[in-house]
């Protein structure tokens, strides 16, 4: 465990810029969300919106990285897939 974590401090010491927009975008996700609270398509656009940011997040920082691979794509894909579904849930 101590290694995952010291991976992810090196990634970050490494693109500071990158991760700084990936957790302001994610507070703006949270604020819009509870703004939206009770209106249901709004909270479905939101959610939908986080996702596709987040796919191209990852995409162009592997690209900045030089190292894009299918498989971090489909990652990508799969993760914002599966808490966009999970979340869409909660508003049903």
């Amino acid at each position: 465990m101590n290694h995952f974590f010291t991976q992810i401090r090196k990634e970050v010491k490494r693109t500071p810029l990158d991760y700084l927009l990936l957790l302001t975008s994610g507070v703006f996700f949270l604020v819009f969300l509870q703004i939206f609270k009770g209106e249901r398509r709004e909270s479905m656009l939101v959610l939908a919106v986080f996702a596709c940011f987040y796919i191209a997040w990852g995409i162009i920082h592997h690209v900045h990285d030089r190292t894009l691979h299918v498989k971090n794509m489909v990652e990508y894909i799969v993760i914002a897939a599966s808490v966009l579904l999970l979340l869409l849930m909660m508003f049903i």
